[in-house]
This record gives structure tokens, C-alpha cells and sequence, in this order.
């Protein structure tokens, strides 16, 4: 009976791919091949990246020229370019360090224990200061450093935390504003919405960062980073606004009838009731939408940063080493993967969470 029992799921998982993969003979031989493709293509990746690869750190192009895999030796000697740009020598401690708090910082803002505005808000204003800190200097000793001398790495994530900050609270205003009874203030926000999305990304950009100085005072220029940030975030809000949006009209209108007639005022009621289902519904869009900001943060290279994309083209732009291009490109393309595939498998536990809560209740 035992063995009746263990037999059973074994034989159903079996059952389920053979029906899958090899319904008939023709579904069997696409598959084989299929996966003799696949295993032929992940040999050729595993030989050129590890087994024929060149890791010695002292060399050239000559010694790279001799073995047929990747030559990772340009990024044993460009790595400071590449993840640090500009920033100077003697102090790029520094700025691995603000990249540490910038990653614990997300880390804890993931914790479920973290989450109380409280908590949340005394965690990103910790270490935003701290980032600020180390990147810039001027105080404690340390050497100051102007933000455009700021690149790589750093650059990229205060940039993408940046808009972040700033965008969210922003989206969900325009949102909120967006569904008033008040035709002007819904009408008024609209059309900003509408306007921002209508346009591209690299024309608000390059008007935040070339445009402004020459209609603005000269009190309210500040420097041209901010603006960039300011700009990205803006662009950020518009659309995830509208995504925002879309989460409110899933929710059933008796909900918020249902906290009217339990005497909540407006904020009581967007705070506890409709805006935590709206968010629960918006969770996959919302996710993508911060995988896209993620990704556009290389787009400030055309207003004059070296964020992380435009350092690694430094770093191979060179006669010693601009033979490794493909070397650079695979080592900033997996970290712009650990970064984005982290964030859509937590994005795809937050959406599991919620959904066995909302069943729960």
C-alpha cells in the first residue's frame, strides 16, 4: 500500500511531461533536439567563459590572443573604472562603501518587519545621509568630491533610489488627484500626466539638465544632477500614476461606500482601504515599472554622468584593451541581471504574500 502510494505522484509528474514533451513522435523528436540545442549552446558559453578563459591579471592582448575563450583580465584591470568612473583613486573606498548602504538599505526596506512608514522612513533618511556623506565629502575629514565627478556603479543606484524617493509619493498624488470629484484638479492633473507620457525620456532629461539654467533664477538651478534626478523622477511619476490608477478602478466601489458609511475620512480611507488594494492590484506593473527605472538610469550619459554603462565603455576604449569589449559588456550585463532578477523574484514573493493574505481575510 505504501508503495502504491509513492508510486502515484511519481508516475503522475511522469505521466504530465510525457504529455507534454513527447505526445507523439514528432513532439518528441522537436524536444530532443530542442534540448540537444540548448546543451550545445550552454557548452560553448561554459568553454569561452571559464574553460578556455584568460583570468591572469598581468596579461595583454597577445597572451588573450592565444587561448580562444573571454579574456577577463580587462576587468581584473579595469574594474575601478568600470564599477567606480571618475571618482578619484584614493577615495573609492568610499564609494564602495555607499554602495554597501544603498544595498542594505533595500534589503531592509524588504523586510516585512520594516514595514511601518515610521521605520521605513527612518532607515531611507539614515542612509541616504550616509550616501550623501561618503560620496561628497566635505565633512568628518573626508575629502570633498563634486557630483560630477561621480560614476559607475554609485552613480547609477543613487540615481535609480533617487527617483524612487522622489517619484512614488509624486505618482501617488497625480493618481489620487487624477480620480478627485473636482473636474479642475482631475482635468489639471490629466493633462500633466498625459503631457509627461507624450514625451521621451531623453528630451526631459536633456531639458532638466541643458534647458532650466536659462529660465530659472539663479537661486533655483542647483546643480545639474539634481535636476537630472529631478527630471527621471517626474517622467516616473507620470506613468506609474497611471498605473496606480488602474489599480483603483479594480477595486469594487462598495469598499469605499463601506468606509463612508463607518464614518473614515478621505485620508483614513485612501490609506486603509483603497490605496493597500490598489497597490495589491498594481504589484506586477509597479515592479516592472522600477525594472524599467532601473534600466533608464543609463540614459543620463547623453546629459554629460558616467553612470555604469558609459564607464565600462571607458574602460575598454583604450588600444591595450578595446579588443574585450564583449568581456566588459557580459560583466555589466550580469550586474544589471542579479539587480533586475532579483527584483522581479521579490516582486513575485511580495505578489504570493499578499495574495494568501487577501485569502486569509
Amino acid at each position: 500500500m505504501t508503495l502504491a502510494t509513492d508510486f502515484r505522484p511519481r508516475h503522475s509528474r511522469l505521466y504530465r511531461l510525457r504529455r507534454a514533451y513527447f505526445a507523439s513522435p514528432l513532439t518528441g523528436l522537436v524536444t530532443l533536439l530542442s534540448v540537444a540545442i540548448l546543451a550545445w549552446l550552454a557548452w560553448i558559453v561554459l568553454d569561452w567563459t571559464v574553460l578556455q578563459a584568460t583570468f591572469d591579471a598581468d596579461a595583454n592582448q597577445a597572451i588573450c590572443a592565444e587561448r580562444a575563450g573571454a579574456c577577463w583580465s580587462v576587468i581584473a584591470n579595469r574594474w575601478r573604472i568600470i564599477l567606480f568612473g571618475l571618482y578619484p583613486l584614493d577615495e573609492q573606498w568610499r564609494a564602495g562603501v555607499a554602495c554597501a548602504v544603498v544595498a542594505l538599505v533595500i534589503v531592509l526596506s524588504c523586510l516585512p518587519l520594516m514595514w511601518r512608514f515610521s521605520r521605513l522612513a527612518l532607515v531611507w533618511v539614515l542612509g541616504t545621509a550616509v550616501f550623501y556623506t561618503l560620496m561628497r565629502g566635505g565633512i568628518f575629514g573626508l575629502v570633498p568630491v563634486n557630483e560630477q565627478q561621480w560614476g559607475g556603479l554609485p552613480l547609477t543606484l543613487f540615481i535609480f533610489v533617487a527617483t524612487g524617493i522622489l517619484g512614488m509619493p509624486l505618482a501617488i498624488g497625480l493618481a489620487l488627484m487624477r480620480r478627485s470629484e473636482l473636474p479642475v484638479i482631475a482635468r489639471v492633473s490629466g493633462w500633466i500626466i498625459d503631457t509627461i507620457r507624450s514625451l521621451p525620456l531623453l528630451a526631459i532629461l536633456f531639458t532638466c539638465a541643458i534647458v532650466l539654467p536659462f529660465m530659472l533664477p539663479g537661486f533655483l538651478i542647483g546643480e545639474k544632477l539634481y535636476r537630472v534626478i529631478f527630471g527621471a523622477a517626474l517622467f516616473f511619476a507620470a506613468y506609474q500614476a497611471e498605473i496606480i490608477r488602474g489599480g483603483f478602478q479594480g477595486i469594487p466601489r462598495g469598499q469605499e461606500e463601506a468606509a463612508k458609511a463607518l464614518g473614515l475620512g478621505y485620508w483614513q480611507r485612501m490609506g486603509k482601504v483603497v490605496l493597500p488594494q490598489a497597490f495589491r492590484l498594481a504589484l506586477p506593473a509597479t515592479i516592472n515599472q522600477f525594472v524599467i527605472a532601473f534600466m533608464e538610469t543609463s540614459l543620463v550619459v547623453v546629459v554629460g554622468f558616467m553612470e555604469l554603462l558609459a564607464a565600462s565603455n571607458t574602460a575598454f576604449r583604450t588600444g591595450e584593451w578595446r579588443f574585450a569589449y564583449i568581456e566588459v559588456y557580459v560583466f555589466i550585463s550580469a550586474i544589471y541581471f542579479a539587480f533586475v532578477f532579483g527584483l522581479s523574484r521579490y516582486g513575485a514573493w511580495l505578489e504570493a504574500r499578499m495574495s494568501a493574505g487577501q485569502r486569509k481575510d
